[in-house]
C-alpha cells in the first residue's frame, strides 16, 4: 500500500501543487465573486494577527495555512511559533501574521479550517498511536474520510505518528464480504485476485476463525480481522505463527483508545481505525487581529 509521504513527499513539487490545489478549491468556494465584507476596510489599511490554540494539539496543516494567506497576498508575512506535528497547549501562539487588513480577514476562514481539521486528524492518531507504545502494532487509517481531503487526512495520520491503508480503491485490493459472495468462495476470490496481477497489495477480510483457515490454505498474506474478540484475535495470532510463513494480520471494526491497547497486546500487526478520519472534532482554535497602529510624530522643541 502506498503511503502519502511516497506519492507526494513534503517539499516536492508534487506535494506543493496538490497543497496549492486543495487551496485554490477553498478559496474559490469561499470567495466567490469577491469578499463583500473585506471591502468595508481601507484598502491601503495593514494589520497583524496571530493564530491561537484554544485547547491542547498536535500541529498539521502548516503548508495550508501559509498557502491559503499567501495565495491572496503574495506579500503576506507569517512567522511560526511551532513546526508540522508538535504539540501545543492551550493559549499557544502558534504563529504571526502581517500583511494588508482585507487578505488576512479573506484568508482567515480557509486557513483555520484546513488547520483546524487536518490538527484534529494528526491529534486523534497521535492518542491511538501513543495508546500502544510498546507493542509491534501500528495504527492505521481507513477510507472512511472527508470527500474531497482524503490525501490531506492521510498526510495528517502520518504527521500523527499513523500509517496509510491504501489509499483508494486503486491502490490496493482488499476482499470484502460481498465480494466473497459475488465471487462464491474465498478460494475462488483469491484465485481471482492473484490472476489479476495487479502489482498490488492483496488483502482479505475475515469474520471468523473458519474463513481465516480458508484464506491461509488460499495463499492469503495479509489478513484483515473483523470485529474478532480480544480472545479471538489471540487464537487468530497462534493460529497464524504457526505457519510457515505467516501473514500479516489487521484488527478492525470496534476500534476505540479504551480498548486499543488490549487488542495491540494480542500480537497483530495492524490496527485500522475510521475514527481517526471520520469522527473528528476540529481543533479549537482563533485568529485574532489587530490594525497596526498609528505612527507617532516627534516632538519638535
Amino acid at each position: 500500500m502506498t503511503q502519502f509521504s511516497q506519492l507526494y513527499p513534503k517539499g516536492s513539487h508534487g506535494f506543493d501543487a496538490y497543497v496549492q490545489d486543495q487551496v485554490r478549491a477553498a478559496l474559490d468556494e469561499d470567495i466567490g465573486s469577491g469578499d463583500l465584507t473585506a471591502q468595508l476596510l481601507p484598502a491601503d489599511q495593514r494589520a497583524h494577527a496571530v493564530i491561537l490554540a484554544r485547547e491542547t494539539a498536535i500541529i498539521c496543516g502548516i503548508d495550508w495555512v501559509n498557502a491559503c494567506f499567501k495565495s491572496v497576498d503574495p506579500d503576506t508575512i507569517i512567522t511560526w511559533h511551532t513546526s508540522e506535528g508538535s504539540r501545543v497547549e492551550a493559549n499557544q501562539v502558534l504563529c504571526e501574521i502581517d500583511g494588508m487588513a482585507r487578505a488576512l480577514l479573506t484568508a482567515e476562514r480557509c486557513a483555520l479550517n484546513f488547520l483546524q481539521t487536518l490538527s484534529a486528524t494528526a491529534t486523534a492518531t497521535r492518542k491511538y498511536v501513543d495508546a500502544i507504545a510498546g507493542t509491534q502494532a501500528k495504527i492505521l487509517d481507513t477510507r472512511k474520510t472527508i470527500p474531497q481531503a482524503r490525501l490531506a487526512q492521510k498526510y495528517a495520520v502520518s504527521v500523527g505518528g499513523g500509517e496509510n491503508q491504501r489509499l483508494a480503491l486503486y491502490d490496493g485490493i482488499l476482499i470484502k464480504e460481498n465480494h466473497i459472495a459475488a465471487a462464491g468462495s474465498i478460494v475462488a476470490v483469491m484465485q481471482q485476485a492473484f490472476t489479476l496481477n495487479a502489482d498490488k497489495s492483496v488483502q482479505i477480510e475475515v469474520e471468523n476463525l473458519d474463513e481465516l483457515d480458508q484464506a491461509l490454505n488460499a495463499g492469503a498474506t495479509n489478513i484483515l480481522l473483523d470485529n474478532f474478540s480480544t480472545e479471538l484475535l489471540c487464537t487468530a495470532v497462534k493460529l497464524n505463527r504457526e505457519r510457515h510463513i505467516p501473514a500479516i494480520l489487521e484488527a478492525s471494526g470496534g476500534i476505540s483508545l479504551e480498548n486499543v491497547r488490549e487488542i495491540a497486546l494480542t500480537g497483530v500487526d495492524r490496527i485500522s481505525v475510521g475514527a481517526i478520519t471520520k469522527n473528528i472534532q476540529a481543533i479549537d482554535l482563533s485568529m485574532q487581529m489587530q490594525p497596526y497602529p498609528e505612527k507617532t510624530l516627534p516632538i519638535l522643541i
